[in-house]
């Protein structure tokens, strides 16, 4: 196991799916300064060419602003850039893997959607924390699998930050952040708002009193 030096709490900020990546990057740095804690590159619509271009581009981006970058799906694009880690889907290869090839000190993240069984072993392979979800429905991923938040409760003792994810807003992230969740990871909830960093701060507001 590879836990964080301290437990992040906040917002995992997830890209969404932009061609221009000088839009990218003027839509994601104000949320930047804002308060995000971690922020994920995940374009899925991008070619190999154009996502070593945005990674490298929001790693520069990260640095300035002191927040850690990670890269769904893609260990190799998360050394190549000097990312701070990778995220692990279901079918995306082994959290080891991931872990071996970027060194003990990279965030390695794990989707375990509503299973603890997957938590459990992401964790034994060196995962830094764990991703549950969806808690509701989400518009920017389909999916029949839904977490709850005895879920986040119950895995308190793997010892390593919860992630939630799927269909969170400021609204009825409450609970989930009172059951366990360190970080909330959205997208379209912030990047589609008519004010992303307001958005952003509701959702911060909602950690520093969780209903």
């Amino acid at each position: 196991m590879s836990p964080t030096p301290a437990t992040p709490r906040g917002v995992y900020l997830i890209t969404p799916d932009e061609p221009d990546t000088a839009r990218l990057l003027a839509r994601v740095e104000p949320l930047l300064a804002a308060g995000t804690t971690w922020l994920q590159y995940r374009n899925k619509t991008a070619t190999a060419a154009l996502r070593r271009e945005q990674a490298a581009a929001l790693q520069a981006l990260c640095v300035r602003h002191d927040v850690p970058l990670l890269i769904n799906d893609d260990a190799p694009l998360a050394q190549a850039v000097g990312a701070a880690g990778v995220h692990i889907g279901e079918d995306d290869g082994g959290v080891a893997a991931a872990r071996a090839l970027l060194g003990p000190a990279a965030l390695v993240g794990a989707s375990c959607y509503d299973e603890p069984s997957l938590a459990r072993e992401a964790v034994a392979a060196g995962a830094s924390y764990v991703a549950f979800g969806a808690f509701f429905p989400s518009r920017s991923k389909a999916t029949t699998r839904r977490a709850t938040p005895e879920l986040l409760r119950q895995s308190a003792a793997l010892g390593v930050p919860r992630v939630a994810i799927g269909g969170l807003t400021p609204d009825n992230v409450g609970p989930v952040i009172a059951a366990g969740a360190d970080l909330v990871a959205v997208i379209s909830s912030v990047f589609e708002a008519a004010d992303p960093v307001s958005t952003l701060h509701a959702y911060l507001a909602c950690f520093k009193d969780p209903a």
